[in-house]
Order: structure tokens, then sequence, then C-alpha cells
């Protein structure tokens, strides 16, 4: 005979296992709800993928080169130091916001510069002139090759054939002549201090013209050595455009530069170089690059006020060609 109290546990457990059943249906309904769509997307995918590599047809040579270029590519390495660069351990959005964007705003401001040089014939970007990033890498304070990418606009939209790139910051411009290392079309005239970086011997093998000052140099030999670098350039090649880049870091007292060129010295570099575009009718794109002092910005200003002043440049509001 059964107690009182097993005759009780006889009628409770029925409803007590029920509802655990019903709990765990509801659970795992709940659980498929949610599930059900991404295991659903994931097989589609899969037979998608699985579809379109056993039909596709062998490797193109495109597909190969690229997958050569990712396998030399030196953006996978293995870290020895648990040293990172600066901007790595900052938030994505403000790297973008604070440092990429700008960057991005100057490239744009490079490529318009060459669209008024052609409709004007001068224009002057106050920013740009990032002359040590190539198309394959970044390099110094360089992330966008504005550059090259204004040249190869040109090309293409206006088609030209014929670029000159008049390169007078005090670093040499290995970037660019990376980019169009053995390209005829593009003629270098690089003026650089060649003890201070990129030390990039093998970009320098592509300058067509390369003018090297040694540190120290001031402001009267620069100017001599940069008439005759201009005199050559005029009977080696006749372009169509001039991409100038005007570093200031020449200036006597910046830290990178090495130099010793005083703010009335780059006001006469900027206006031999404008003279020389303006005698030979070619439209002509500044970039202001490289510069590491306040008082850049200054002596910038001064130079433009003085080319307006020689009437090497309008800046009326209403200003034509040349």
């Amino acid at each position: 005979m059964l107690s009182p109290h097993s005759h009780m546990k006889i009628r409770v457990m029925p409803k007590t296992t029920e509802s655990i059943r019903n709990l765990c249906k509801s659970t795992l309904y709940l659980f498929l709800t949610f599930v059900s769509p991404f295991i659903l997307y994931r097989c589609i995918r899969f037979l998608s993928m699985y579809s379109s590599s056993s039909t596709s047809a062998p490797k193109t040579d495109a597909e190969i080169l690229r997958r050569k270029r990712i396998e030399k590519s030196k953006l996978y390495f293995d870290i020895t130091t648990p040293k990172v660069p600066p901007l790595a351990i900052l938030p994505n959005w403000l790297v973008r916001m604070k440092v990429l964007s700008p960057f991005r705003r100057q490239v744009g401001g490079t490529i318009l510069a060459a669209k008024l040089a052609k409709e004007q014939g001068w224009a002057i970007n106050v920013g740009g002139g990032f002359h040590h990033c190539s198309s394959g890498r970044g390099g110094g304070f360089c992330a966008y090759a504005d550059i090259s990418l204004c040249i190869h606009f040109a090309f293409f939209r206006f088609t030209i054939s014929r670029v000159m790139i008049i390169d007078l910051d005090a670093h040499q411009g290995n970037g660019h002549e990376m980019d169009f290392a053995g390209d005829g079309r593009v003629y270098i005239l690089d003026m650089y201090n060649p003890d201070i970086y990129p030390f990039d011997l093998t970009a320098r093998n592509y300058i067509k013209q390369k003018v090297e000052v040694a540190t120290g140099t001031t402001t009267d030999g620069y100017l001599k050595e940069l008439d005759k670098a201009l005199r050559v350039a005029r009977d080696n090649f006749a372009p169509e455009l001039i991409i100038y880049n005007a570093g200031t870091d020449i200036l006597d007292g910046d830290p990178l530069g090495g130099l010793k060129i005083s703010p009335d010295g780059v006001a006469q570099r900027d206006e031999k170089v404008f003279r020389f575009a303006r005698e030979r009718n070619i439209p002509l794109v500044m970039v202001t690059s490289g510069g590491y002092m306040k008082t850049s910005a200054r002596v910038v200003a001064d130079s433009i006020i003085n080319l307006s002043r020689k009437r090497l440049i309008d800046l009326s509001p209403r200003y034509g060609r040349r």
C-alpha cells in the first residue's frame, strides 16, 4: 500500500515533466527562429561558392598576379616586438576623421588643381605634395600618392602625353619616381638633399634630372643650382603640364630639411618656376608639400603674394588664362 506522500508524488510528477517539456520546446523554437536564417545564409553561400568554383574558368593572369602580390606583401608578418605604430592603438574612427580624411581632401585638391590649371593656366593646392607615397606603399608622412594620381587623371581626362615634375622639396620624391620608373611621358627634375630621408637609392635611378644639394646649402648657391637645372630641363623636355612640388622644408631652421634657404629665397625659387612655366605657356600645378616650422605658412602666403605682384598669377575674383 502506498502512503499519502507516495500518492502525491505520482500525481505531481507528470505535471512537472510536461512543464519542463513545454519549456524546452519553447526554447528550441526560439533558438531556431534566430539561428535558422544564419544557417540558411551560410548554406546558400557555401553552395554558391562551390558552384562558382566548380564552373569557373582557370585563373586569369590578373588573378595569378594578384595572388603573387599578396604572397609577397609586407603587410603580413610576424610581430617580433611588443611595439606598434602610434596610430595602431587609436580608434579607427579617430584615425579616419583626424588623419585619413584630411589627407584625402588634399588629394582631391591636387586633382582639382590639375583641372583648374588646364583651364586657367595655373592652380595652387595649399596642401598635398605627398611625394614619398607611391601606388604600392606609403612613406614619410604620406599616405596617398596625390602627385601620381593627379598625373594619371591628367593623362586620362585631358589626353595629354607629357608631364614634368619639378620637385623642390628638401627630400627626394621617391614615391612618384617609383610610380613613373621608365615612363617616357613623365620627366622628373628632383632637387633634394641626399643626406636626409628617404635614402632611396633605387628610386634615384628613375630621376631624369637629379640635382643634389648638400646639407647646409645657402640661398645663393641653391638658386644658382636651380637656374642651371631649369635651363637643362627646358632643353630636354617639352611638357604639356607641370607639377611643382614646392616644399618649404628648405628653409633655414627647418628640423628635417638640413638646408639654409631664407624666406625671400623661397619666394625667388617659386617665382623662377612660375616664370619658367609662363614663358612657355605651360599649365602649372603647385602643391606645398613639406614644411615643419610654424613660419612655413607665412612664407607660403608671402610667396603667393609675390607671384601676384609680379603678375605671374592673377588673384582677382575673375581671372582668366595667363
